[in-house]
């Protein structure tokens, strides 16, 4: 009977480090494939496309245009009387990275 106890003890314990390698394999895999298909931004090391995000701004609800390609461009259309400015600013902390915030103000000629 002890033998017995042995037998299905050592047979339990391979089956439950299989299971482990099966699952670490599993998970390997998973994030393999999320990087492949860029469905998580935090796994991506490529630049992305720029994308409009909305946000808040001083309590204000604004939009964020990521863009992180240097060879991108932004098109800009303001109404009539107005023309778009963009004030440079660093990020908040030792980031070596900046922003710019695009408003639409009133053009020199409407101005007293």
């Amino acid at each position: 009977m002890v033998w017995v106890f042995r037998v299905l003890h050592t047979s339990m314990t391979k089956l439950f480090s299989r299971l482990w390698v099966a699952v670490a394999l599993g998970a390997a895999l998973g994030v393999i494939i999320l990087n492949l298909f860029n469905i998580s931004p935090a796994l991506s090391t490529v630049a992305e496309a720029p994308r409009l995000v909305p946000a808040i701004l001083n309590g204000n609800p604004v939009s964020v245009l990521y863009v992180t390609r240097s060879g991108d461009t932004v098109l800009v259309r303001c109404y009539p009387g107005v023309e778009p400015s963009m004030a440079l600013r660093p990020v908040v902390g030792n980031s070596p990275q900046g922003e710019g915030v695009l408003t639409c103000v009133n053009s020199e000629s409407d101005q007293p």
